[in-house]
């Protein structure tokens, strides 16, 4: 594990498998986690098992300099009215824009989800990153054989640097993919991933890798 020189508060607004298995690698950081959901209970008591802070969503944002949306799409819109402001904050998208069948993309092409997220949120900082990944890939355990690639976007180089910075303290290889906009390709990426897990029989410990020949 390499150690992460910039000690940063993070929210995780989310409790389900992304979310908490994000929450149980940063817990294993220098970084201070806050743990938020749309279901309070699940909050507390994933934050009691980790021993991190847990509160309400406007309460963990503002305490937080980094937000991390594990969270479906369909529920982002919602929960962006609960974080109160957002103004220089980081937030880490890593959603994929799919149907309630996963079958297929709601937007692409002429916009991605994270662009959608950045016009809801105007005055955050959007990282599209960790899309690609499934919940059973994150425990250090599973990728004892392959290092993984976590595809970063972002129009904040800043932003970009401290993302990738914190996918390699947890084990991942971060790659720049450039401006925010290369979202509408990353997102279908992320849907291809979920075609070969689930529907081409894979299995949801397949990632994609970007390979130099």
């Amino acid at each position: 594990m390499h150690k992460q020189e910039i000690k940063m508060k993070i929210a995780i607004i989310g409790t389900g498998n992304m979310g908490t298995g994000l929450a149980n690698l940063l817990a294993t950081t220098n970084h201070d986690i806050v743990i938020a959901s749309r279901n309070s209970a699940k909050a507390q008591t994933l934050a009691k098992n980790l021993g991190a802070e847990s509160g309400c969503i406007e309460t963990a944002v503002k305490s937080a300099e980094m937000v991390i949306l594990a969270l479906p799409y369909q529920a982002v819109k919602e929960v962006l009215l609960s974080c109160g402001d957002l103004t220089d904050k980081i937030l880490i998208d890593i959603t994929n824009p799919v149907t309630e069948d996963f079958k297929e993309l709601l937007i692409g092409h002429v916009t991605s989800g994270a662009e959608e997220i950045q016009a809801l949120a105007p005055k955050a900082k959007i990282v599209k990153a960790f899309n690609t990944i499934f919940a059973q890939l994150l425990p250090t355990s599973a990728r004892t054989k392959q290092t993984l690639q976590v595809f970063i976007a972002s129009d904040d180089d800043n932003a970009k640097t401290v993302v990738s910075n914190i996918a390699n303290s947890i084990g991942f290889e971060p790659i720049d993919a450039g401006s925010l906009c290369n979202s509408r390709f990353i997102e279908p990426i992320g849907a291809m991933n979920i075609h070969f897990a689930f529907f081409l029989g894979q299995g949801p410990t397949v990632a994609p890798i970007w390979v130099k020949a």
